[in-house]
């Protein structure tokens, strides 16, 4: 997951021009690479190192419990999460500006006004969808 949300967006930034609307499958789905320095949805503009620092908290809190996951679905739903988590803090620790406030590469772009979005993005809240669903319905998180 982690080498994929990377690789995706080198190619992105080697191969796309900067906001510019590329159909793929249209009008479905359209590359435009952007450059985010806030949450998702846009949620705290300007605040790249608080998303640092807790998406850094994140990953060793995950790896943690990552050792104490008892079932294979819990296992791979918590190194999808993982993947995603640290994808996004890569940018932000290594992209431009500068360490720590580097802005996250963004380039999936759908229909309806959605935010922009990449793998890692896609990850997260697939899962955390996921981890809802099942919580929800009893299951025990890390399993029984």
């Amino acid at each position: 997951m982690l080498t994929a949300d990377q690789a995706i967006k080198d190619w992105m930034i080697a191969t796309q021009p900067p906001h510019v609307s590329v159909p793929v499958i249209d009008p479905l789905l359209h590359w435009y690479l952007t450059y985010n320095d806030s949450a998702a949805f846009s949620i705290g503009f300007g605040a790249t190192w608080v998303f640092a620092i807790i998406s850094a908290a994140a990953a060793l809190v995950l790896l943690w419990f990552g050792s104490r996951m008892r079932t294979r679905g819990w296992c791979l739903l918590a190194g999808v999460l993982l993947g995603g988590v640290v994808g996004n803090l890569i940018d932000r620790l290594i992209r431009s500006p500068g360490f720590g406030s580097g802005q996250v590469v963004d380039y999936i772009q759908v229909p309806f006004n959605f935010p922009i979005f990449n793998l890692a993005d896609s990850a997260i809240c697939i899962v955390a969808g996921i981890v809802v669903i099942l919580t929800s319905r009893g299951k025990k998180i890390g399993g029984q």
